[in-house]
């Protein structure tokens, strides 16, 4: 702010210093003189407004109005469809009737992602097999405990493997 207002008085004390040199030389009258001058110091006037202005340092940097518009950055967060399979792998690790219906379909649809519709016992191996067959029945109590932890890694650890 200081620099700027020494560079201003710099500019209107050479512009000031020019008028004399002008009216000592007398080239032109000294009503154009005098004119031209007082058009000097406007420009310098508004030079430095606009240059105040576009600094931004006598308001906010930004009015209400552009700060409304602006959209707000939100931080990364996890994706949707992580969240949603950890939340398919809680529930199915807790309850048979959600591990029959939501998780093994997903798991399902993993295995034949990775080997097509050939889903065999050969293929997926003994404990994938009978976590993931087709043919699979419905749990006898729906809310007794669902699959161990350790068992859904595994076969996820086989499917990875295929």
């Amino acid at each position: 702010m200081r620099s700027e207002r020494v560079r201003i008085g710099l500019l209107v004390a050479g512009a000031t210093a020019l008028l004399g040199v002008v009216l000592a030389l007398g080239p032109v009258s000294v009503a154009r003189s005098l004119a031209g001058y007082v058009l000097l110091l406007a420009t310098i006037a508004i030079a430095a407004l606009l240059r105040a202005l576009a600094s931004g340092s006598d308001g906010p940097a930004h009015s209400p109005y552009e700060r409304a518009l602006s959209r707000k950055v939100e931080p990364p967060g996890r994706p949707p469809e992580l969240v949603r399979v950890e939340r398919e792998l809680t529930l199915g690790t807790s309850s048979a009737g959600h591990l029959h219906n939501r998780l093994i379909p997903l798991l399902r649809d993993a295995a034949v992602a990775r080997l097509g519709r050939d889903l065999s016992r050969e293929r997926l191996g003994d404990e994938a097999w009978e976590l993931l067959r087709p043919d699979r029945p419905e749990p006898e109590d729906r809310n007794g405990p669902g699959a161990s932890l350790r068992r859904v890694r595994s076969v996820v650890s086989t499917l990875e493997r295929l």
